[in-house]
């Protein structure tokens, strides 16, 4: 079994991240309405996007944003998007991808991330809990706010 790794979104992998096929029901779940209304706001060179892996085939990204001055705290150290390939799912590519985003947090002097998720029968809220993320408060639209302590 190949060893998964991250690295740089980059224009030789950006089609096959864009390409990542995800279990049916799952599309809906992707962006949470919370980050499509902040994105403009976000300073985009705290962007953290990567791809992760298995061999040469790309089978997850993961996009971290990490800005300390962000005025809102759910946006400083946050997982701003995470897919995994339908295929690859439960074989811990995104454990993975999140712990490989939460060292470079801590690198970086972070001491929480946070993500944010809907609620659904085929959300991601049971992988968010299962690798560690607490529920810690709500948005306006009604999405869950979860914290990872680093």
């Amino acid at each position: 079994m190949p060893t998964l790794r991250l690295e740089p979104l980059n224009a030789t992998n950006i089609v096959a991240a864009n390409s990542l096929t995800l279990k049916p029901g799952q599309e809906q779940y992707a962006t949470p309405s919370s980050y499509a209304h902040a994105e403009h706001t976000v300073n985009p060179g705290a962007a953290w996007p990567r791809v992760v892996l298995e061999g040469d085939e790309v089978v997850g990204f993961i996009k971290g944003n990490f800005d300390p001055e962000e005025e809102r705290e759910e946006f400083r150290c946050c997982i701003w998007s995470i897919n995994v390939k339908a295929s690859a799912q439960g074989h811990g590519v995104g454990r993975f991808a999140v712990h490989g985003l939460a060292d470079e947090a801590r690198s970086r002097g972070f001491t929480r991330l946070t993500v944010m998720w809907e609620r659904g029968d085929e959300g991601p809220e049971p992988f968010f809990l299962g690798v560690g993320f607490r529920p810690i408060g709500e948005t306006r639209y009604g999405e869950v706010i979860g914290a990872l302590d680093l």
